[in-house]
């Protein structure tokens, strides 16, 4: 009789654990040979046995994030594993309770089932037009065990330690505000924490610090495994010296499940499901709070950063202040938090910010629209926001009034915001007569110059610009700036059409001005420069590509950049084309085909400005119109394509 009792007991108690809720994460790289037929099966399998979350198919390979009782997870799991293609697949099961409240089943995607269909698994790079690594060059998984032992022996540094061991560092592919919470700690082993906002901005880090990898025994480790596939994959893309990387099979989580006590891991493991974060058997709590400093860890409030909506922690105590503005640790590294003030006078921009307190703008207010990275759910489909560079000679006035029609067709995906340059120009006239005479090769008398009507009032006349001038160009004082009474300087012959090419200095001043520029009116997604602008603008890039020591990360952050009529600044990148072997930039490249009637810039100067960038991410646009941007089919079109991959 008790035999049968205690059977019984069992046998409720396993019925119990049955109805338990639980969570399911899995991922799988692998040729999926019918795409259809897999979003049939999880379709099928999924709805069958009430599941929620997200699955995404893509063609190399699945990750699923799922939830519901624990027995309808194992079901999905046998049904899944029985698939060949899914062979050697790490299933990660964990009983848990449900969802905390509505708000974070909602944001962490188990209110409902989402299945679809992508081109990437996890977005490495935010540049639609780059290629991603073969998953196949992945770096070699090690074992929580063997990871483990080799933090060990490198931590100890005695005799017995191989170089191997010792020439070690740890990456974490993670985002900053899940490092924030927990990471790896080992004494005498250098741990990189990128500090990046999202998984797309790891490459960016890659690239500007390949020195401290290079060489090197790169241990990699994320959540679950998957971002460091393709990220390890970047990284030995690379070549010579970045062979040895190595990642953690299964990711903290399959570590803390080895290591209970938490082994080298510090704190609590981010997750992306309604359970927020997973912690060991150690209670230390590495978080602060936001805003008082104080021992604090739990997301579970899903508090954002008024700017860039990533997750911030903010205490119990001080959620309760009216009106906080939360602004995050990359916003303020990038001078975020800061009241703009800017001078009336002829749109120019004025470096005067001004510190605001905290306390001045609700935590649930809408994403800034100086940030376009983040879209806050419900809100309208956002607009990209490209910082206009105009041509020599002219104000972001007159550039807005002729790129009138291009912001009109492009209303709806962007926002175009114009500035002038930073070299204020001298009003030039020419006389009529000079021009006669040069068109007869002969100099104009003296009593004909005498005889030219006057300059127009300089009243009736806007500044004139320049981001390059020439050598010997002397700008005016601010108080020679600001005198309306100056007068016009006559013209000695007619405007070469090929200055340009004289123009050489002056980028040193038009670096630190634009950066002015994005602290005041940044960020913004992409560039778009015009004749001398587009030079500007691809001297931007080529500097950033060079001297990455010399611009702090996040300074200048953009996409991608539109070069119109440009040509290269021979003197600058003549410097530079010793550096590097191609501008890594998505970049569309329009101007005049040989047969057009640009007479400003020739179609070999912008042809050989379009060859210095990346043939993978670029795209080129030649058109039979004259110095100007075409807004008609199908050049619009073409542009509307292209802005269209960073929406």
């Amino acid at each position: 009789m008790e035999l049968n009792i205690n059977n019984k007991d069992h046998e409720q108690r396993e019925d119990e654990e049955e109805d338990q809720y639980g969570v399911l994460l899995y991922y799988k790289y692998t040729q999926i040979p019918d795409l259809d037929e897999l979003f049939t099966f999880y379709h099928s399998n999924c709805n069958s046995l009430s599941l929620l979350g997200r699955v995404r198919i893509s063609p190399l390979g699945v990750n699923v994030t799922v939830g519901g009782k624990l027995s309808a997870l194992k079901k999905h799991i046998a049904a899944v594993d029985s698939n060949s293609l899914f062979q050697g697949t790490d299933f990660k099961l964990a009983a848990c309770g449900r969802p905390l409240n509505g708000k974070v089943a909602e944001e962490c995607g188990f209110t409902s089932l989402s299945i679809r269909i992508v081109k990437e698994l996890v977005t490495l790079s935010s540049n639609p037009l780059l290629k991603s690594p073969e998953f196949s060059d992945a770096g070699k998984h090690l074992s929580a065990d063997e990871f483990h032992s080799m933090l060990q022996r490198a931590g100890q540094l005695d005799k017995e330690s191989t170089e191997r061991d010792r020439d070690l560092v740890l990456l974490d592919a993670r985002n900053l505000y899940e490092t924030r919470i927990g990471k790896f700690h080992t004494p005498d082993v250098e741990t990189l924490d990128p500090g990046i906002r999202q998984y797309s901005d790891l490459p960016s880090w890659i690239d500007d610090n390949s020195d401290q990898l290079q060489g090197k025994n790169v241990l990699m480790y994320c959540t679950g495994g998957i971002r460091c596939e393709m990220a390890s994959a970047y990284i030995r893309s690379k070549g010579a010296g970045y062979e040895n990387v190595f990642q953690l099979f299964g990711g903290i989580q399959r570590y803390l499940e080895q290591f209970p006590d938490g082994g080298f891991f510090r704190g609590k493991n981010f997750v992306f499901d309604h359970r927020i974060s997973v912690g060991s058997s150690d209670a230390n709590i590495l978080g602060t709070c936001l805003l008082c400093g104080m021992s604090f860890d739990d997301y579970s409030s899903r508090l954002r950063c008024s700017y860039c909506r990533m997750l911030v922690l903010v205490c119990d105590s001080c959620q309760q202040r009216k009106g906080s503005v939360y602004v995050c640790e990359l916003c303020k590294n990038h001078h975020k938090g800061v009241e703009l003030v800017s001078s009336s006078e002829n749109g120019r921009l004025s470096s005067m910010p001004q510190q605001i307190g905290r306390e001045t703008v609700s935590s649930d207010a809408k994403p800034s629209s100086q940030l376009p990275w983040r879209q806050a759910v419900g809100s309208p489909p956002r607009k990209l926001r490209i910082l206009c560079l105009h041509g020599f000679r002219q104000n972001g006035s007159s550039f807005k009034g002729r790129t009138a029609s291009l912001a009109k067709k492009l209303k709806n995906i962007a926002e175009l915001v114009f500035v002038d340059a930073p070299h204020e120009l001298p009003f030039i006239y020419q006389p009529s007569a000079v021009a006669e005479s040069h068109q007869n090769c002969t100099s104009p008398p003296s009593s004909l110059l005498q005889q030219s009507p006057p300059p127009p009032p300089l009243e009736h006349c806007r500044k004139k610009f320049a981001w390059f001038v020439a050598p010997d160009f002397r700008g005016k004082s601010e108080s020679e700036s600001d005198n309306l009474d100056r007068e016009w300087k006559m013209g000695d012959g007619p405007f070469d059409p090929l200055q340009y090419q004289q123009q050489t200095a002056g980028f040193e001043e038009s670096l630190a001005y634009i950066k002015t520029v994005y602290a005041q009116k940044g960020p913004f997604d992409g560039l778009l420069g015009f004749s001398q602008g587009a030079a500007m603008a691809a001297a931007l890039v080529c500097a950033q590509q060079t001297r990455r020591r010399l611009l702090q990360t996040g300074e200048m952050e953009y996409g991608f950049v539109i070069l119109c009529s440009g040509f290269g600044l021979t003197k600058l990148m003549e410097v530079e084309e010793e550096k590097i072997q191609v501008l890594k930039c998505p970049s569309l490249h329009i101007f005049g085909s040989d047969h057009g009637k640009d007479r400003q810039i020739a179609n070999q100067a912008s042809r050989k400005l379009a060859s210095l960038f990346d043939e993978g991410c670029s795209v080129t646009i030649e058109h039979d119109s004259g110095h100007i941007i075409p807004t008609r089919p199908p050049y619009i079109d073409q542009v509307k394509d292209f802005l269209g991959r960073f929406l």
